[in-house]
């Protein structure tokens, strides 16, 4: 690291918009990496002193009402989060494991809050036991540079649906799905609702392709805003219904709900999915014995088998990877059946850290058409839009990242030299296990 680098990460930020001109952009990306990994050390040494502060309160801390009032009163922060950085430090107690991954600096200070929430009020029907493996599910899920809160909600979302109780989940209770349509003073009119998770499934399904961005005829990007967007789908969705319920198509399909399950799920439920994989390479968030929707994730096996009573049931053999066994080749086009197969292994973009949903994917060839590439399983994996350009050699892209399908039969992707000099192969976005 340069000298100049190092004043970047340990100095002021005074003055430093005039001097960051002479830092090339790998420097400038390991000076970011490099600040964020410095707050993240910071956030915890925070916490401990905080919550050492709170077990031996002085006379200052005291007249405070408490330790997280007294940080926001001798800082910048605002109360609620000087009481946020209290309270986690307290959480953190009882829980070594999830504070030592916090301490070093492996989980941020949101999925940590997230995570210590989970194991004070764990599913009513996971036994005690299973709190050790789920933690490190979470643990796993909320660490390294491709953590999202959507990976860890996710993973919680899908313990909370293993370990079903006779009451009904938050997520799957649509008693308390609520619509209020009001007209305000100046004509329009305001939509608030609060749905089951299978309802806004629903929702989102239908809404997929009439929220896309739409170009210009010249070419432009849609200028409009998400918001903008979703608001003229919902209109057009409307209009549809209201025009005999007329629907387009998304992804190649008809609109419509999709739950993958294992069929030895859908059939009888084990009694703890939480145990190692065969293997002995730990659990797969994939492997457990829940439904999952493309767009709201995971849904209990009970309303699975429910929805199962009353469907198209379609039908993917999977391998001991659980990726698909191949389907015909033939044809450049992708079949309904083989797309199917895709959503099954893929879950989406298969792109690392790419959180975009089946519907809004394409199939890409490994090896293109053009160049002889089958059009089977092997060769084939699920890409969003921006990440299939990207492998057609996007503009202004230096290098190009190579696909391979893994001895797990799932794809995995190898960054060029101007990412990873020793281009290490990184997994599709849906590999994951502790």
């Amino acid at each position: 690291m340069s000298v100049l680098l190092s004043d970047v990460v340990s100095g002021s930020a005074v003055g430093l918009r005039g001097r960051l001109w002479r830092l090339t952009a790998s420097e400038l990306r390991a000076a970011a990496v490099s600040a964020s990994a410095e707050i993240l050390r910071l956030e915890a040494v925070r916490v401990a002193v905080v919550d050492e502060l709170s077990l031996r309160p002085d006379d200052q801390v005291i007249a405070s009402r408490g330790v997280g009032c007294w940080l926001a009163a001798n800082t910048m922060l605002q109360v609620r989060d000087g009481k946020k950085i209290a309270a986690l430090g307290a959480a953190l107690r009882p829980f070594p494991a999830v504070a030592a991954r916090f301490d070093r600096g492996d989980c941020s200070f949101d999925h940590a809050v997230l995570i210590v929430a989970f194991c004070e009020s764990p599913p009513k029907g996971m036994p005690e036991e299973a709190l050790p493996r789920c933690v490190d599910l979470l643990l796993a899920a909320a660490s390294g540079v491709e953590a999202t809160t959507t990976k860890v909600r996710n993973v919680i979302a899908t313990l909370e649906r293993i370990f079903e109780s006779d009451k009904i989940p938050p997520a799957e209770d649509d008693d308390r799905n609520e619509l209020r349509i009001a007209s305000t003073l100046n004509g329009r009119v305001v939509v608030r609702g609060d749905f089951d998770a299978l309802t806004g499934e629903m929702l989102l399904s239908a809404l997929s392709n009439l929220t896309m961005p739409t170009p210009a005829p010249d070419g432009t990007p849609d200028s409009r805003s998400a918001a903008k967007r979703t608001a003229d789908g919902f209109t057009e969705l409307i209009r549809r219904y209201l025009d005999c319920a007329k629907t387009g198509t998304d992804g190649g399909q008809r609109p419509h709900v999709n739950v993958h399950i294992n069929a030895r799920d859908l059939a009888e439920h084990r009694d703890c999915a939480a145990a190692p994989s065969p293997d002995g390479g730990g659990v797969a968030v994939s492997d457990l014995d829940v439904g999952h929707m493309p767009w709201l994730g995971p849904l209990s096996v009970s309303q699975t088998r429910l929805l199962g009573c009353d469907c198209f049931l379609s039908t993917v053999l999977l391998d001991d990877h659980g990726a698909p066994l191949d389907a015909k080749p033939g044809k450049r086009l992708v079949s309904a059946e083989q797309r199917v197969a895709l959503i099954a292994r893929d879950k989406g973009c298969a792109f690392p850290g790419c959180t975009c949903v089946p519907a809004w994917t394409d199939a890409h060839h490994i090896r293109h058409w053009a160049n002889g590439g089958p059009t089977v399983m092997s060769n084939l994996v699920l890409l969003c839009r921006s990440h299939h350009r990207l492998m057609h050699r996007k503009s202004r892209f230096v290098g190009k990242w190579v696909i391979r399908i893994g001895v797990d039969n799932k794809p995995w992707f190898i960054p060029p030299p101007s990412i990873d000099p020793r281009q290490h192969p990184r997994p599709a976005n849906t590999t994951f296990k502790t």
